[in-house]
């Protein structure tokens, strides 16, 4: 029985980087990968084509799907039209819908699916997607990173103006300008910073 795999991290730890390596392995062994992502994530994207990018450069033309997206149709359209794959790659797993991780599992009767995503939101509240994953999920890793500190990062601050906010929308895409990777210690000392400004 092939396995569900969750592999998470905060910002800038290299996600995305690491699925677009474990495609680049699978398809050394002449294996074939359904690389995935979701619509919301359309940082870079054309009308018509559309990537897995990395920090450090690296990039991938992918598939993408919305929120309304049945994935075993998604998933049995592509078979039917490029023939059976070996594993699944999700990239930004965390914006899956709680039935879309439902599908991922049932794929994992055939293939492995591996996703990769933030566990939480900059409230550090899990996303529904990473929720789901986490409770169907066959192995989880943590992808590690290093807040400002130097301590682990845990926390995907979310920063308006320079400012460090925990309201807001949940969905709010944005890089480097919008977001940094803080421990929970250094993320509440700006917030109370802000708090102190007012």
């Amino acid at each position: 029985m092939s396995r569900l795999y969750f592999k998470y991290g905060t910002m800038g730890s290299s996600k995305s980087a690491q699925a677009l390596m474990a495609k680049f392995n699978y398809e050394q062994k002449g294996m074939k990968v359904l690389l995935l992502k979701p619509s919301l994530d359309d940082r870079g994207d054309s009308s018509k084509k559309h990537y897995v990018r990395s920090r450090i450069g690296l990039k991938s033309e992918c598939n993408i799907f919305t929120p309304s997206t049945s994935i075993m149709n998604l998933y049995e359209k592509m078979v039917e039209e490029n023939g059976n794959y070996d594993c699944v790659i999700v990239d930004e797993a965390q914006f899956c819908t709680r039935g879309q991780v439902d599908d991922f599992k049932t794929i994992t009767k055939d293939i492995p699916v591996l996703c990769y995503g933030l566990l939480t939101n900059f409230k550090c509240e899990l996303f529904e997607g990473s929720k789901r994953i986490v409770e169907l999920a066959d192995s989880m890793t943590e992808i590690k990173s290093v807040c400002r500190c130097g301590k682990k990062s845990t926390v995907n601050a979310r920063f308006i103006n320079g400012k460090c906010v925990d309201e807001g929308p949940v969905v709010f895409i944005g890089g480097d300008e919008s977001y940094e990777n803080l421990c929970y210690w250094c993320w509440q000392k700006e917030l109370e910073k802000v708090k102190n400004q007012k």
